[in-house]
């Protein structure tokens, strides 16, 4: 039996407001944000009294999904510095095709985000970087060209 589909992606946050911000000034929407807690979800993830609120925000086609949990009760720990570099083992980034790279670049600094390098072009096809939002985020932007 093969997986259906990919679901999502959880990204666990201290400051769940600014985190949702920086999704939405990419062009994600919010699909939904309230408190999870109880005995289902300590089961499911394996830690007694969690109590967190989450967001689900998806991509503009409805496909691509990110979960965000910001953790009130145990609190959240931090595995790695929030600048750690791309090569870090783990999940380093998520990447996002975008109409105009730059447009989003400019966009996304208003919210704190840098440039993790710089952008570049891979032969006469896309236009890519890499951008470090709050938290230490890290999303990748792709403009196809042509």
């Amino acid at each position: 039996m093969a997986i259906q589909r990919m679901d999502n992606v959880l990204i666990v946050v201290d400051d769940l407001d600014a985190v949702i911000a920086f999704f939405v000034e990419l062009g994600m929407e919010v699909e939904g944000r309230g408190p999870v807690e109880g005995r289902w979800v300590e089961r499911v993830i394996g830690i007694d009294d969690a109590r967190q609120e989450v967001a689900m925000l998806r991509t503009p086609d409805g496909h691509g999904k990110v979960e965000l949990a910001m953790f009130h009760t145990p609190k959240a720990i931090r595995a790695e510095p929030t600048d750690a570099p791309t090569n870090t083992l783990g999940i380093r980034r998520i990447m996002f095709a975008v109409d105009d790279v730059e447009d989003v670049i400019a966009r996304l600094r208003t919210h704190g985000a840098e440039l993790v390098g710089e952008l570049a072009q891979y032969e006469d096809s896309y236009r890519l970087c890499y951008v470090r939002g709050p938290e230490g985020i890290i999303v990748g932007l792709a403009e196809q060209l042509g």
